[in-house]
């Protein structure tokens, strides 16, 4: 499969199928954990795991501290399909491709899904350690062409021109600012900026960045959501605050990927307990 070679949904419905052959599970709720955030899916009960090179037309997720699997258990008494590691475009697969997995979720009859990564902090305020609540994102990529829903438009997925001005669930995000209070866990809250990578931002970009709102960034999630979107399902959005982006030429800190895998690893334990809770305190309609 090409990028000229658009995917269509006949190859969404046979990820799925085969999907489905491998579990009793029948989830509404999906999650895709970011670098350094696979701990989250070890506490699925009940849990069917998949390997990515199992599901026809998946894309392989290769980038260290993405695991490349799906696990389908209970988590918080809810069925829930789990990605343990997501696909990028950098790494040289067309954006249709690398958002299949999310076009497979709706064909599974998932209906609200939860992205989390780890990003960079743009917003002064902001510290390594935080998270961050997204309330909104800028997918520099996406407005000047690099955008998942170029191509041919299938109308029963979703519209031709559909709108992302609540690309992030403001019910679900409330939920999340009660749950978080409730449980004295500080939530930040913010813009997420989608960039390209793999090289990690300028000194310059940086301050762009700031300057034009964003409060944190990296180079995932905005294409999972704007094709969530699309089809009509509900986002949740969480971003762990790995690094503080270094926006002085003469600064001697430097970004590295082994730094936002460490971070992952230490911010997942409150990330999963606010994602616990969240579960909890959704309607049962909603999985």
């Amino acid at each position: 499969m090409t990028q000229a070679e658009p995917f269509t949904r006949a190859h969404y419905q046979e990820a799925a199928a085969a999907i489905r052959r491998w579990t009793r599970h029948q989830p509404k709720i999906g999650l895709i954990l970011g670098s350094g955030l696979n701990p989250l899916a070890d506490e699925a009960e009940s849990a069917n795991r998949i390997a990515y090179a199992d599901i026809p037309h998946f894309p392989p997720a290769g980038v260290a501290g993405h695991v490349g699997q799906l696990v389908i258990g209970r988590l918080a008494g809810r069925d829930v399909l789990i990605m343990q590691g997501r696909a990028h475009a950098y790494e040289g697969i067309s954006l249709p491709h690398a958002t299949l997995p999310v076009r497979v979720m709706h064909e599974l009859g998932i209906t609200l899904l939860i992205v989390t990564n780890a990003a960079g902090g743009i917003n002064p305020d902001f510290r390594a350690g935080d998270l961050m609540l997204i309330t909104d994102h800028i997918g520099l990529n996406a407005l000047v062409g690099h955008n998942p829903l170029w191509g041919p438009n299938d109308e029963t997925l979703g519209p031709r021109f559909p709108a992302m001005s609540k690309a992030y669930d403001p019910a679900l995000r409330r939920l999340a600012v009660e749950v978080a209070a409730g449980q004295g866990l500080p939530l930040r809250q913010g813009v997420y900026c989608g960039l390209a990578g793999p090289a990690f931002e300028t000194p310059a970009e940086v301050r762009f960045l700031r300057l034009i709102g964003a409060d944190a960034c990296g180079m995932s999630t905005v294409p999972e959501v704007m094709v969530a979107r699309h089809m009509g399902m509900r986002v949740l959005g969480f971003s762990a605050i790995s690094n503080m982006a270094v926006d002085d030429v003469d600064a001697e800190a430097e970004a590295n990927h082994e730094e936002v895998l460490e971070a992952g690893r230490l911010l997942a334990p409150r990330l999963m307990a606010l994602l616990r809770r969240i579960l909890v305190a959704l309607p049962p309609s909603e999985g």
